[in-house]
């Protein structure tokens, strides 16, 4: 039976020590798990690979420089505290192994970032992935994030969340015991970090140009952060530092 991601454990898989955690191979790294399904599961991987390599360019975090595909109903799913989900159009029904195992995660401690690369709104991939949350999580409503939740200051200030777009102006999130279990964008966030085989960027944010592409990376770098930090930073002992930074 899959064990319940502590904060500890997170941690401890993320930042390791420089040289002994290596010894331990994969399991000492972030290594960004990207969910397959019957769609087009794979048309960021290019984007959460620059988001891994942001992550050990601007933190201490340690990873791997690859985005690693997952089948929903694998067990290994489990070796991953960071998962993405997305779709360039409709998300396709998930089997049932793929409800329950997905279930399982998110309530033993696993994340997930949603993200719709078709910007879509009541349709496409946003319909769809609302209908299949709520089989995989019956009991609960994606809300929106208020701008004083912890996601907005776990690495970087922030007080907007876009993306490729800037369709909606929030991020929603499915809490599992006040914890954001999902987190998901209409915005395409991943897909302003995406690049061609070129190396160009694929895509020009719209409306802000290369500024808006900045603070899409610094969304993705503080979503990541929470996935292994959680919500440290809304401790007390954290409160000078961080309003002196926002100062």
């Amino acid at each position: 039976m899959p064990t319940a991601f502590t904060r500890r454990a997170l941690l401890t898989a993320a930042l390791g020590t420089p040289l002994a955690a290596r010894a331990f191979g994969d399991a000492s790294l972030f290594v960004p798990a990207l969910a397959r399904h019957g769609g087009r599961w794979d048309a960021r991987a290019s984007g959460l690979r620059r988001l891994a390599w942001e992550l050990e360019k601007r933190t201490s975090v340690e990873v791997l420089l690859e985005a690693r595909p997952m089948p929903l109903d694998s067990p290994r799913l489990f070796e991953h505290p960071f998962l993405y989900l997305s779709a360039d159009g409709e998300l396709p029904p998930l089997s049932p192994a793929e409800v329950e195992n997905l279930r399982r995660y998110l309530t033993f401690g696993g994340f997930l970032f949603a993200d719709a690369n078709d910007g879509s709104d009541g349709a496409g991939f946003d319909a769809s992935f609302r209908r299949e949350l709520a089989r995989v999580l019956p009991q609960t409503t994606l809300t929106a994030l208020p701008s004083k939740h912890v996601v907005f200051k776990t690495f970087f200030m922030l007080d907007s969340a876009p993306g490729r777009f800037l369709n909606k102006p929030v991020l929603e999130a499915a809490l599992i015991n006040k914890r954001a279990a999902v987190m998901y964008s209409q915005n395409d966030v991943l897909g302003a970090l995406n690049r061609d085989e070129s190396g160009t960027w694929e895509f020009e944010p719209s409306p802000g140009g290369s500024r808006q592409r900045e603070l899409a990376t610094r969304l993705a770098l503080n979503i990541a952060m929470y996935a292994l930090c959680l919500d440290y930073k809304d401790d007390a002992v954290h409160l000078p530092v961080i309003m002196n930074r926002r100062r």
